[in-house]
């Protein structure tokens, strides 16, 4: 299913304006100062001052980076560079997650591939240690040829991922029908890449071809345009903090379902195989 081409035309000038407008009011994080290594100190290198994070895979060990502070609620922004041909087996990310068994957590994760093959942008999120909720995407441009911006935008009404400003994906607080929606415990920003091919490439038929590590993918420009610091229980959400109750207007949702109808690969509430006993909840509001 396609949209007309004008409208593609619109969504494509759409997208030009958000690029613009976010290089605008970016700015550029020092990793040194915002994140520490948590796993893989050999394969996790920063560069530029500060400005260019490098995590590696290799055969014994990926790698990946946490950051200092917690946030509750906020939106975050990251530009990747994913590993450039042979991929398969390996899992790039970026998310939000609170830690422990019962853990919320909020996932862009990148499935790599065979060459010549496209990167499969999975997402998903964990309420109290429950997943499993999964849409998959191929996306418009090819992630290995430069930096493309990934973001999370979490308040209390819902979460909206963006991949270059656009929405692909929104999960609504349904907590008055009883479905549950992370509110109160605080998250870490992490980035990492690591090995999953026991899953990752073509439910693990395709495995990691070693003879192509070390697997590389670059991270810049983390941004916090709006976030609340979490600090021994207080948050601090800047003095203007009108995204707290930020929802997508009507061309947002328009564009969000032209995303959705073009690229979606996978939507777990469409997957009545999976769920033979009925869908969970959150599939059946609309």
């Amino acid at each position: 299913m396609y949209c007309s081409q004008g409208y593609a035309n619109r969504l494509h000038l759409v997208h030009l304006l958000m690029v613009i407008s976010f290089m605008v009011s970016s700015h550029g994080s020092d990793f040194n100062k915002d994140f520490a290594v948590t796993w893989g100190q050999r394969n996790a290198r920063i560069h530029d001052e500060g400005r260019l994070l490098e995590l590696s895979l290799d055969r014994e060990i990926g790698s990946q980076v946490q950051s200092k502070e917690r946030y509750l609620y906020g939106r975050f922004d990251l530009e990747m560079k994913l590993t450039k041909g042979e991929s398969a087996g390996t899992i790039t990310s970026f998310y939000i997650c609170t830690g422990g068994v019962n853990h919320d957590e909020l996932d862009f994760e990148f499935l790599g591939n065979k060459s010549g093959e496209p990167y499969i942008l999975h997402t998903n999120f964990f309420i109290n240690g429950t997943g499993s909720k999964e849409h998959q995407f191929f996306l418009w441009f090819d992630p290995t040829e430069d930096f493309h911006t990934y973001s999370i935008l979490w308040n209390p009404f819902n979460i909206i991922l963006y991949v270059d400003g656009i929405p692909i994906r929104v999960v609504k607080n349904n907590m008055e029908y009883g479905i549950a929606f992370p509110m109160s415990k605080p998250v870490h920003v992490y980035a990492s890449i690591w090995d999953a091919e026991d899953w990752a490439t073509q439910g693990g038929r395709v495995k990691t071809d070693w003879s192509k590590a070390p697997f590389t993918a670059y991270y810049r420009r983390f941004n916090l345009s709006n976030a609340c610091v979490w600090n021994d229980g207080e948050t601090d959400c800047g003095i203007n903090p009108d995204w707290m109750d930020q929802e997508l207007d009507w061309w947002s949702w328009m564009t969000l379902r032209w995303v959705q109808m073009n690229y979606l690969l996978y939507d777990y509430c469409t997957d009545m195989k999976r769920f033979k006993n009925g869908l969970p909840p959150e599939c059946l509001i609309l």
